[in-house]
């Protein structure tokens, strides 16, 4: 090991120590933003490659938050605006995140996997097949429970949560001046794609970018927000105590 490594594990021990006892998120939100910067950065060709690796990159973080005593982890993976990407780099990416969902959902490990988004915007084989891998996970326990966002977008997701509260209503014959008296946000809350969890706490954007484009819009209301300056698949364990201290740090209000 050489100098700078052995600095390296030492600080990365001491932030950890630090942290001991200190406020935790239940439930982490992460826009994995940078994999083909990263990818052109590093002298690749392929954007994909960037794609690749911060797909590895996901499977440290998953550990961390284990770690880290998490509880949900919801990952940004392909947002609505995505998919209107050219098929040359498309249909690589949508493999891997399917070999990812795969990889996670494999014998021997942990997390409880849920899929988020507009799977009708996806193709077909790549819908069946992340719901038969979400399926296979929803007895497991020990782990932090994992939402895939794939296909997603904050404004589509409202939108299909009050689409979803309209039919509900429209089912149970309720008049729909009847609904607008007593509608509120709750009602939306349970129609929403992470319903039935805590919302985050805590909203982690790689690349340097300082802005959510849209990711748990509803969700966020409350959450705390770190930007990091590294691209994805570049992000380290001592970036994720980082977030976690500055979370700890904080003196949340909710508003009062």
């Amino acid at each position: 090991m050489g100098l700078r490594d052995l600095l390296y594990t030492l600080y990365e021990r001491r932030l950890a120590a630090r942290l001991v006892g200190t406020p935790h998120p239940r439930h982490v939100g992460v826009i994995v933003d940078g994999n083909r910067r990263w990818a052109k950065e590093m002298g690749y060709v392929d954007p994909n490659d960037g794609h690749r690796v911060g797909a590895e990159r996901i499977k440290d973080l998953l550990r961390w938050c284990d770690e880290a005593g998490v509880e949900v982890v919801t990952l940004w993976l392909l947002s609505t605006d995505n998919l209107s990407r050219a098929d040359t780099e498309l249909d690589p990416l949508l493999r891997i995140i399917e070999n990812l969902a795969g990889e996670l959902g494999a014998a021997g490990n942990p997390w409880r996997l849920n899929t988020v988004g507009a799977l009708d915007l996806l193709p077909a084989s790549t819908a069946a097949r992340l719901k038969a891998i979400e399926e296979s996970t929803a007895e497991r326990v020990g782990g932090a429970r994992v939402n895939m966002a794939v296909g997603y977008g904050g404004r589509r997701e409202i939108a299909d949560a009050v689409r979803s509260l309209l039919h509900e209503h429209a089912r149970a014959g309720t008049p729909i001046e009847e609904l607008a008296e007593i509608l509120d946000v709750d009602h939306i809350a349970e129609h929403l794609y992470t319903r039935g969890q805590p919302d985050p706490d805590l909203l982690i954007r790689t690349s340097g970018e300082q802005r959510l484009s849209g990711f748990l819009l509803w969700q966020s209301a409350h959450s705390e927000f770190y930007f990091c300056d590294v691209n994805w698949p570049g992000f380290r364990r001592v970036d994720f105590l980082r977030a976690l201290r500055s979370y700890a740090s904080r003196q949340r209000r909710y508003g009062a």
